[in-house]
Parts: structure tokens; sequence; C-alpha cells
């Protein structure tokens, strides 16, 4: 087992809408996450399109004005995979922790992949008003691949090394990753944690999905760190520096 992380790219926008009542702007990694397994390799969330490279308004429209883009060329997720000599349209799994532009857009690159979600997050995604409301856009993610739908905690391999997490709140079907290495667990939080701070203080964005949802999300996330879990982030630039490039 080998879990090797890496960017697609980095937001910058209002650290008020990660913590509520912060001021000033934030730049944040968009991570991905590659799960060498027995079985197969797995990727974790696809980062952002390609087309923010050059054309983020067109790809992103309303949110191009609150958050600025970064694609450094060799950040998509196409190339990030074939670095590790994964050809994209080769991989079979990809978890995706929600359906939001960040973590979902690259799926385009991956064609032939098998995409495992949530069924909370997939059916909010295809209601037009519930989707809009979540910001949730079907260019991101419904390209006719195939879907396992799952409900709750989902063991993806059937033997505990890569288990999905339901950590609703940020959006109505949030899962986070926990991979269980070798060396020990890691729990890959994605949008449930944003922050460390957030672990730390319960400090909440303004305005999450479910509030109460994601502080129990939180609680749960405390106790596998306090299990001895090792926590990586979903957009913290100050901890994606002691990140390893690969886990074993």
């Amino acid at each position: 087992m080998r879990l090797f992380a890496f960017t697609c790219g980095w937001l910058t926008g209002p650290t008020g809408l990660f913590l509520d009542g912060e001021h000033g702007t934030i730049r944040m990694p968009v991570p991905a996450f590659l799960i060498e397994h027995p079985q197969g390799v797995v990727l974790f969330d696809t980062g952002m399109h390609p087309d923010v490279r050059h054309d983020p308004h067109g790809r992103l429209g309303f949110i191009a004005d609150v958050f600025g883009t970064e694609m450094p060329d060799g950040e998509d997720v196409a190339a990030r995979l074939a670095a590790h000599d994964v050809a994209p349209d080769r991989l079979r799994h990809v978890v995706l922790s929600h359906l939001h532009f960040d973590h979902a857009g690259g799926l385009a690159s991956l064609p032939n992949a098998r995409v495992v979600v949530q069924r909370r997050d997939w059916e909010a995604g295809h209601d037009a008003e519930r989707a809009s409301a979540l910001s949730f856009d079907r260019k991101d993610f419904d390209h006719g691949h195939d879907v396992a739908l799952v409900d709750g905690e989902h063991d993806l391999f059937g033997d505990g090394r890569v288990v999905c997490l339901p950590t609703h709140g940020h959006t109505p079907g949030h899962q986070s990753l926990r991979v269980r290495l070798d060396s020990g667990d890691v729990v890959l939080t994605a949008d449930a944690c944003y922050l460390r701070r957030t672990l730390e203080t319960d400090h909440l964005p303004p305005s999450p999905h479910d509030r109460d949802a994601m502080l129990a999300s939180l609680r749960r996330l405390r106790a596998l760190r306090d299990a001895g879990a090792r926590m990586v982030f979903g957009h913290d630039a100050a901890e994606w520096e002691s990140v390893p490039a690969e886990m074993r």
C-alpha cells in the first residue's frame, strides 16, 4: 500500500468563506490523492478542470469572481497521473469526496473510471434547485461514467484498507477517506475539515449546508485523530508543506 499526495491547482479567496468572521484572503492547495492497493489504484478527488488555466470564467462562471485559480503546467489530474505511470484512460477507481468544482472538475479527464460517491450528493447534483443552492455544476461530474452510489461507510475492496467515511455537513453527502497503510491510518478529510484550526476549534464557515452535521463530522474526525490517525486537511496550505509526497 502506498499513498501519493499532490496538488491539482490552487485557489485564493476570502478567508471568511472558510472561517466565519475572519478577514483577508487565503491561498489554498487543491489536493488529490493516489492510492496503490493490491487490487488496483484509486484516486481520491480530481482537482479542477484544466480549462481554469486559460478560461476560468468560461469554466466556473461567477465562482471565478470569488476565487482566483491557478493551474500550473503539469498539475492537472491527467498530468499528475501520468507522472505516476498511470494512464488516465485506464484508471478504474475514483472516489469523490463531493461534487464541487475543485474536487470533481478533473473527472472529465478520466473517461473509464468507476466513480464512487455518496448517494445524497449525487441525487442533489441532479436536482436543479438543490444543485444551484449547493453550487454543483453537472458539467463537473456528469459525463456518463459508471457510478457506484453508496450510503454511509463503504469499504472499497472489502479489506479495511480504503474506506469511505460519511462526513456530511459541507454538502448533503460529503465523504472523507480512511487509508490504512502499513505505518498506520491516514484520514483524508477533504472539505469536512478545511484547516487544522477547523478541527481544533470547531471554527466553521459562515453557512455550511448542515451546521449540526458538520460539527458531528468534526467530532468523528477528532476521534480518529485521537486514536492515532494522521489527518490530511482539505485546504490547509501550512499543513500541506508537511504532507509527504509518498506515504507507506
